[in-house]
């Protein structure tokens, strides 16, 4: 029996601190609505591409930092990112099959699920969202999507990403 030695870590790593890094930059005046979540889109991708790496565990953790960098209530985007995780783990076979331009509706759909948990505990809390915008990241993400899942596989082939 031979086993497959994980290598690479430090790619993941330097994808999500870049993630983290774009959640803070804005886009240009009305554009900004659309900004979509650079760390969720990031995590979709690794779970499906490395669904033995990546997994639950990842997602409850970078959902922490999340909300520590965003000042959010603790553990309200790693629940948020639990279920996104999940639900890409669990579709990931089918997703990963198709071309990019229609993943890009899959993972519509999990953004959308994503921004409507984190909006939902918000107004449970007592932070009802201030606009009517509250869904259009997720249209960003899923225009996105298609070049961020390029970037993400080229990088992962060019540094052997296992």
């Amino acid at each position: 029996m031979t086993t497959i030695r994980a290598k690479g870590g430090w790619i993941i790593a330097i994808s999500f601190f870049t993630a983290f890094l774009l959640t803070g930059v804005p886009f240009w005046g009305d554009l900004n609505y659309f900004r979509p979540d650079w760390v969720a889109m990031v995590l979709i991708y690794w779970c499906m591409a490395l669904p033995h790496r990546i997994g639950l565990g990842t997602a409850w953790l970078i959902g922490l930092l999340l909300d520590v960098a965003r000042g959010a209530l603790l553990g309200q985007h790693a629940l948020a990112l639990v279920v996104v995780a999940y639900l890409t783990l669990q579709t990931y076979q089918r997703v990963r099959a198709a071309p990019p331009w229609q993943q890009s509706f899959s993972v519509l759909i999990f953004l959308l699920v994503e921004q409507i948990l984190v909006f939902w505990i918000s107004g449970v809390i007592g932070y009802p969202p201030r606009d009517g915008w509250y869904l259009a990241p997720a249209v960003g993400g899923m225009v996105l999507w298609p070049l961020l899942f390029v970037i993400l596989r080229d990088a992962r082939r060019y540094f052997q990403v296992m």
